[in-house]
């Protein structure tokens, strides 16, 4: 199942939506019954960044919308802290655990021995290893792919390009996978230089003025998110180089630079982070109280450039 979001909802998502409306009916007539709300956990990679705050209080308005308990927390990138923080969830007793990780392979314990307390996982924007009931998460690879090959077209299909990268998470990885196989059909594109910039807006700031100290011909850069761009953005306009930016996420401060006239920063493959964890509650109700459910829900991307920027929101 694909989920297809653009101006609307598609039909699929309407019936999910439907049937989440019911699912969730359920939950509060079962809640009032037990006089205990449905509890929900959510742990999140990090809360610093404009994407998963979005996420998190698209996913406050869900559950209480039907009458749940929310406890989110925040990793910081550390998946030691993520481990920590979903033991004292379950502890808690919670009912639906949603995970956002920040290691894929290292949070599997966890997935596991929530898994083993009967409690459904979903992990939501990123995969995690382990026995997880559903994923719901963005087309990462045709993210990259997409703003790869803008990024050359608008180069003239040549010159020295650089990667900003970022945690080693599945999405990220295939980001960074989709943007080299775009840039490979270009042969007189080079990629010169592969840089962390943790996809924060600081180090990305670093990690770009030393790229473009060392590589004097660079002519486009990728980003593997738009909070990573906007340090990336300063450091190129503070150098004065006509160097094209392009990135991941459609988060608002990215989409008001790419409508500046003559901006450096020309496109970011925009994903959905409301219509993601959405669908991941969703889904976690359906397995709930019964239902099956798919094992992937793969959410389509928006490649939003100058003109699409005008009327694109999250």
């Amino acid at each position: 199942m694909t989920i297809r979001l653009k101006k609307g909802f598609s039909a699929v998502f309407c019936s999910l939506a439907v049937a989440v409306a019911c699912a969730g009916s359920a939950t509060a007539q079962a809640a009032d019954a037990k006089t205990a709300p449905l509890k929900i956990g959510a742990s999140f990679q990090e809360i610093n960044n404009p994407y998963f705050v979005t996420m998190k209080d698209a996913l406050q308005d869900a559950t209480n919308s039907i009458g749940a308990t929310l406890l989110v927390t925040d990793a910081r990138h550390d998946v030691s802290k993520q481990l920590s923080d979903i033991e004292d969830m379950l502890q808690k007793g919670i009912d639906v655990l949603i995970i956002n990780p920040t290691d894929s392979v290292g949070v599997q314990s966890a997935v596991k021995q929530a898994h083993d307390k009967g409690v459904v996982v979903i992990a939501v924007d990123a995969q995690a290893s382990g026995p997880l009931d559903s994923f719901v998460g963005s087309k990462n690879y045709d993210a990259g792919v997409q703003a790869c090959e803008y990024l050359a077209t608008n180069i003239g299909g040549k010159g020295d390009v650089g990667i900003l990268d970022g945690i080693a998470v599945v999405p990220i990885l295939e980001r960074v996978r989709g943007c080299k196989d775009a840039l490979a059909k270009h042969p007189d594109i080079k990629i010169v230089s592969i840089q962390n910039g943790k996809q924060e807006r600081d180090q990305a700031l670093s990690v770009t003025e030393n790229m473009l100290q060392a590589q004097p011909n660079l002519k486009g850069l990728f980003s593997v998110n738009d909070n990573g761009s906007m340090g990336a953005l300063a450091a190129i306009e503070s150098s004065g180089r006509d160097v094209k930016l392009t990135s991941v996420d459609g988060a608002p401060e990215a989409v008001k630079e790419i409508q500046k006239p003559n901006s450096k920063f020309i496109a970011t493959s925009a994903q959905y982070p409301r219509d993601q964890v959405r669908l991941a509650l969703g889904l976690a109700l359906a397995k709930k109280w019964g239902s099956q459910v798919p094992a992937t829900i793969p959410v389509d991307i928006l490649l939003v450039d100058q003109a699409k920027a005008k009327t694109f929101t999250w």
